[in-house]
């Protein structure tokens, strides 16, 4: 899985269509093998981002958890934590 594709399920407030659109980005420069389509690829490319993108939207919003929302200021706390433990030198 691409490090730069951030869960976005149960969060207070729910993920935005940016940030779905950026995650689906990510993913599909990482399954083509490219991160920018040459010119002939470029439509191809940008349906399957909004296809991906569409479906992920589908998929947050069809989820279901008794699970209380995370708070986005408590999960980037956690992520720099442990990022400092692991990158420490």
């Amino acid at each position: 899985m691409c490090r730069n594709i951030r869960p976005l399920h149960n969060f207070d407030p729910p993920a935005t269509r940016d940030e779905v659109h950026s995650a689906a980005l990510q993913y599909v420069r990482k399954i083509s093998g490219c991160t920018k389509p040459s010119r002939v690829n470029v439509e191809v490319f940008d349906r399957a981002v909004e296809a991906v993108a569409d479906a992920s939207l589908r998929l947050l919003d069809e989820l279901v958890t008794a699970a209380p929302p995370k708070d986005r200021e408590v999960e980037a706390a956690k992520a720099r934590e442990r990022s400092a433990a692991r990158f420490a030198t």
